[in-house]
């Protein structure tokens, strides 16, 4: 009887991680979507005046979990949604999406999640070259704020300073 709980209890120990595992969000859509998506952050972007952030990662990366908690708190929501139309790129594991990486100069071996902008026409502005936000853990939520608002697009009669210019 004593085995018998036993192995309940570990059958439910597994069950209950395997579902915690489960319960992180995808970030990243299908690698087959990358294109379309990219062509209709073009599109926005243009129509918007906003720029463009390509984050480059996948659902398997934890530091690229915390750069989307980072990116989606209450003081860099408000830059990124003022001021870009947010990409996700899914790499699967290093091995999808490798030509849009390369098109803007994101050395992928560097480490994800790796960033790139481009402006409002889709001409790159910035690529991460060192892998700057791959240890995201242990970056602080500021120093996504302080990338946001370098990389946001100045706007005639605006302070870089001012966050929703």
């Amino acid at each position: 009887m004593k085995i018998l709980k036993l192995s309940i209890l570990a059958v439910a120990v597994v069950v209950a991680a395997a579902n915690a595992g489960s319960a992180t969000p995808d970030i990243y859509p299908d690698a087959a979507q990358a294109k379309t998506d990219l062509a209709a952050a073009l599109k926005a972007a243009a129509a918007s005046h906003k720029r463009i952030l390509l984050d480059f990662g996948g659902n398997w990366c934890g530091d690229c979990h915390v750069l989307d908690i980072y990116f989606h708190n209450a003081q860099n929501r408000l830059i990124l949604e003022s001021n870009f139309v947010l990409v996700h790129i899914n790499i699967g594991h290093m091995d999808e999406n490798t030509d849009i990486a390369k098109r803007y100069d994101v050395p992928l071996e560097r480490g994800v999640p790796a960033l790139a902008v481009l402006n409002e026409q889709g001409r790159l502005i910035f690529s991460q070259k060192t892998g700057q936000f791959e240890s995201m853990r242990r970056i602080e939520p500021a120093a996504v704020t302080q990338f946001l608002v370098q990389w946001k697009p100045t706007r005639p009669g605006c302070s870089t300073v001012v966050i929703n210019c």
